[in-house]
């Protein structure tokens, strides 16, 4: 014990490598007991495949003994080989006191694989050998509460919280008061979130989304406002904050809220679209053309963002500007057949009709279904003097619309 005494006081020196070596030249010399010591300085170094070496000899001498397999179903999922420590833990006896312990593991390993159903099993048995056991209720439900039981999570989480208020830094009564949240009982959840002397970041987040539900919407601003005086950099809050002001008619705040949001959170191309959008909303045309573009720099197929930006020029009857954002937007890769329409459309506006018909005609081969783009277009070849292309588009058209009683008496009229 001698050797790895010194060998602790070389790693606290900041010796690590002199360390090391001095215990991998006494391995051979050691006893068992000195050699599983050193695999568990090493799983504490950090020294994981050094430590497994150690402990699958120590296995083959002691198949049965239970420890050391725990110990290396721990590092096999440190070195992300779940399936060696699944096969490990499932080694482990019923009869061994190390079998509950491996049940909770194995619960664990099962759920981050996707296996829900196989990881509540695993945790039933722990709770039938341990039933008074707050890990085990804890650990059900979170397991229910990953996958949205949030019912049956709720039953174990309140056993939790007869013994403790928190497990693995998780606050209980935040948990159950998400389970109420997302089974509808608002009211409820909100109750617990008052009862909870907890001010961080996420508990007020949660606590204001929860009040946005209930429909409290006071509530909401306050807890809100209360997440970026604590946390400026709490990205989520400043949408979520835009978005209550404007819907108690505040815009000016919901477009502060935004424009604070956009200083912590550059890459938000939504976030970006909402400010454009509130910026518009109270007159600041210039910023909202801004902001609208900052998203579509970010995403050059964010649809939503440029076809807001398009009906934004129109409004302005600044066509050419159309042609310019989407003939950008398509060249960037981007293709939808919108994009097609509003080209068309921008370039009958600006008198380019070889474009618009091209454009018309790219459009016709996805829009040919759509109504209210075959009568524009069956009016433009019309205006353009092609009648024999209108009329079976006129046709299609009516087959959709049959009462557009003046489209059809047009339809006749072209036809005679």
């Amino acid at each position: 014990m001698e050797t790895i005494m010194e060998a602790v006081r070389l790693m606290e020196s900041k010796k690590s490598n002199e360390a090391i070596a001095l215990l991998e030249d006494y391995l051979p010399m050691a006893d068992e007991e000195e050699r599983f010591t050193i695999a568990e300085l090493f799983i504490q170094w950090g020294f994981l495949q050094e430590a497994s070496t150690i402990l699958q000899e120590l296995m083959q001498q002691y198949p049965q003994e239970s420890e050391i397999k725990i110990m290396l179903a721990d590092i096999y999922v440190e070195l992300e080989n779940d399936e060696e420590a699944i096969n490990l833990l499932n080694d482990i006896k019923e009869d061994d006191e190390s079998y509950l312990e491996a049940l909770i593991q194995l619960a664990d390993l099962y759920q981050a694989q996707g296996l829900f159903e196989v990881a509540e099993q695993k945790l039933l048995a722990a709770k039938q050998l341990n039933p008074t056991e707050p890990i085990i209720d804890f650990a059900l439900g979170e397991l229910l509460f990953s996958t949205g039981e949030y019912k049956k999570a709720i039953t174990h989480y309140e056993k939790v919280i007869e013994v403790t208020s928190e497990i693995a830094n998780v606050p209980i009564h935040t948990r159950l008061a998400e389970c109420y949240a997302g089974i509808g009982e608002y009211e409820e959840a909100l109750a617990i979130y008052q009862d909870v002397d907890n001010e961080d970041s996420d508990t007020l987040f949660k606590y204001g989304l929860t009040a946005y539900q209930a429909g409290r919407s006071d509530i909401s601003i306050k807890a809100w406002e209360q997440v970026v005086e604590i946390d400026p950099y709490y990205h989520t809050v400043y949408y979520q904050l835009a978005k209550v002001y404007e819907e108690e008619e505040m815009p000016i705040d919901a477009y502060n809220a935004a424009k604070k949001g956009l200083q912590v959170d550059e890459f938000n191309k939504e976030l970006f679209f909402y400010a454009g959008s509130l910026a518009h909303q109270v007159n600041e045309d210039e910023e909202s053309e801004k902001w609208i573009r900052e998203a579509i720099a970010l995403d050059p197929d964010y649809k939503e963002a440029i076809l807001f930006l398009v009906e934004f020029f129109k409004a302005k009857e600044n066509h050419s500007a159309i042609v310019e954002l989407l003939e950008q937007i398509k060249k960037s890769g981007a293709d939808d057949p919108l994009y097609e329409w509003e080209l068309a459309r921008a370039y009958e506006k600006t008198e380019s009709y070889n474009d618009a018909l091209n454009h018309y005609q790219e459009a016709y081969n996805n829009l040919n279904q759509d109504s209210e783009f075959l009568k524009e277009y069956a009016y433009f070849l019309t205006e353009e003097g092609r009648i024999a292309e209108a009329l079976p588009i006129f046709k299609t058209y009516l087959t959709q619309q049959p009462e557009d009683y003046e489209v059809e008496e047009f339809f006749h009229r072209l036809n005679q």
